[in-house]
């Protein structure tokens, strides 16, 4: 596991994960950003997924004129103050797109921060969720060889710096 400051789209690995809505429709934040930077045919792909993606899931695609072959998409909760069952929803989907990295013979993957931007995760919890889950993940699996947390923003970049002193 590392840690890179700067933009997901630039990374080349096998698949970035994009911080999606459950409609796969390009957004705000890292999806407008990775929908952009992917060009159109990422959005007439994601508009055939039947069903978009529930919270907590996720789905891949190809990564089209991103350096990364594919990009998973994976759809984080809202933060409601942790009443409703965030923490579980958020690891999940994390679990989810690890699953789908092996599942397609992916060795590197990029995250970013899900659920932190306009979804309301405060950055230290949802970083603390994202790197246990990915050790947990990797203790039991071992087919990925690089995993990294791309960070754009400083408290980003301390909170996962933190968490992965932690572990």
């Amino acid at each position: 596991m590392e840690i890179f400051r700067g933009d997901i789209t630039a990374l080349d690995v096998d698949a970035i994960v994009n911080a999606a809505n459950d409609r796969l429709t390009a957004g705000g934040g890292v999806c407008g950003a990775i929908h952009d930077a992917a060009g159109p045919g990422l959005a007439a792909e994601c508009a055939r997924v039947p069903g978009g993606c529930p919270t907590g899931e996720a789905r891949i695609t190809n990564g089209h004129d991103l350096k990364a072959r594919y990009v998973i998409h994976a759809v984080g909760p809202f933060w409601h103050g942790g009443t409703e069952n965030e923490a579980v929803l958020l690891a999940q989907c994390y679990r989810r797109a690890l699953g789908l990295a092996v599942g397609n013979n992916l060795t590197s993957i990029a995250f970013p921060a899900i659920s932190t931007g306009i979804y309301g995760f405060p950055a230290e919890q949802a970083a603390a969720i994202a790197v246990e889950t990915v050790q947990s993940f990797l203790a039991d699996d071992d087919r990925l060889q690089c995993v990294i947390f791309a960070c754009l923003g400083a408290e980003s970049l301390r909170a996962h710096e933190k968490a992965l002193a932690a572990i």
